[in-house]
């Protein structure tokens, strides 16, 4: 239980300014300034996927889900005679389990890419996804600080703003509008967008080869972005991957460009390489040597072997988890994180950004079809919580999805999000930069 208490507390002393030395006992001791309740279930020997019961409790008007307690009739907290404080729930064990991805190591359910998917999560049983439930726990513990020291227990900031924006692009298509977005507009007798679309591509400048036009849109928010390029052309299991060379002269240019401008440059491991070491590094020997972040193609993360393939290639952080089902929060926490190694029952020094929403979520058949008018009241909601807790809102907006010819009002979309986000004074950082300042 020591290493679950260790997790948590190594993520919870990187919120907020603590006191120092800092007492908190996993355990009631009866010696620690805060003592926090440690369950009895023997739920973590037993590596279950799933806690048999849930049970509900009410902290400052929100409904929070607690995997390890038994009933919600006491008190979040009370203060003894001694001035130490008592936390009679364990918070400690519920973070871990839905910080760490206990569920998806141990649970079996995988999609046909060999995802962890949102429906097996307790994020969806419990209707979660959009709260993240981890910074509420701790929130609470945070109080139980304040009370037992007597002092205001303040969080971190980012550069003086109080929440941060992680913008990245995933560079998927560069060079496709015209058989993408053309052949359908011929099949439609649109015979006009057909011929301006491959009259492009004959001229070198295909509709998705815009990388200027993303970069435009950053500047006009005086924004740095991560681009993640995708190494791999050849389709992997008649599954796409890029659909240019990143070798080729053209993209190279570019990514020197973008890089000299100041944006991030990071890897997009393709289909397979989530299981692949060696794979992954011959794909990031494409790209400049200093690249330290990747996120894989279609979100391939494998909870089981991934984490401990991306420490042992020397990745700095990865920027994946977030499911392509659903906006939200797939590990109920909306801070950076460390993964975590089940097997050696270990911290990994790789960071995860996760990633709150992808483009593609909005509108895909199989996802959430939503029209371009319901896209901010449903993100709303979810954002405001990021801003409660001064954490990091990952963005994922392919660069096809800037042009006319992908995501419905893709680029009106971006922006209407990203002005939200500006006017709540956000402090828009590269991923890189993120870590930077979570370390």
């Amino acid at each position: 239980m020591n290493i679950i208490f260790d997790y948590v507390l190594f993520h919870f002393q990187r919120l907020y300014h603590l006191p120092s030395p800092l007492e908190i006992g996993y355990g009631l001791d009866g010696r620690s300034r805060v003592q926090v309740t440690s369950t009895t279930s023997t739920f973590f020997e037993r590596q279950q996927a799933k806690p048999v019961q849930t049970v509900w409790k009410d902290w400052q008007g929100t409904n929070l889900t607690l995997f390890f307690d038994e009933t919600p009739d006491q008190p979040w907290f009370t203060q003894t005679e001694q001035g130490h404080v008592v936390v009679h729930y364990d918070l400690v064990a519920s973070a871990f389990y839905l910080l760490s991805g206990w569920q998806e190591f141990y649970g079996p359910e995988r999609d046909q890419f060999g995802r962890y998917p949102y429906k097996a999560s307790q994020q969806a049983r419990h209707r979660f996804i959009t709260k993240p439930l981890v910074n509420y726990y701790l929130d609470i513990l945070r109080e139980a600080v304040s009370l037992a020291y007597g002092q205001e227990i303040k969080p971190k900031l980012w550069h003086g703003k109080p929440f941060a924006t992680c913008l990245t692009h995933d560079i998927d298509f560069c060079q496709s509008a015209w058989k993408v977005a053309g052949k359908p507009a011929l099949k439609k007798g649109n015979l006009g967008l057909f011929l301006k679309l491959a009259q492009q591509k004959l001229a070198g400048k295909d509709a998705w080869f815009n990388l200027p036009q993303v970069e435009h849109e950053l500047t006009q928010l005086n924004a740095k972005g991560t681009f993640f390029f995708l190494p791999e052309s050849a389709p992997y299991d008649g599954h796409p991957n890029a659909d240019y060379d990143v070798l080729s002269q053209e993209i190279q240019k570019e990514i020197k460009r973008i890089s000299a401008a100041g944006h991030e440059i990071g890897l997009h491991g393709s289909h397979g390489t989530g299981t692949n070491a060696r794979q992954l590094q011959a794909e990031r020997d494409k790209l400049p040597a200093d690249v330290k972040g990747n996120r894989f193609h279609y979100l391939r993360f494998d909870p089981v072997k991934t984490p401990a393939l991306l420490e042992e290639l020397n990745f700095a952080y990865d920027s994946t988890l977030g499911f392509p089902e659903h906006f939200g929060f797939r590990n109920s926490y909306c801070h950076p994180f460390r993964l975590f190694n089940f097997k050696e029952r270990r911290m990994l020094p790789v960071w995860e950004v996760p990633l709150n929403l992808m483009d593609v979520t909005l509108n895909h058949p199989n996802y959430l079809q939503l029209s371009p008018a319901e896209v901010m009241p449903a993100l709303t909601p979810m954002l405001e919580e990021i801003i409660r807790f001064g954490g990091v809102f990952t963005l994922l907006w392919h660069n096809e999805n800037f042009s006319d010819y992908g995501l419905s009002a893709g680029r009106p979309l971006f922006q209407e999000i990203t002005r939200f986000l500006q006017n709540r004074e956000t402090c828009f950082l590269t991923a890189g930069e993120v870590i930077g300042l979570t370390e």
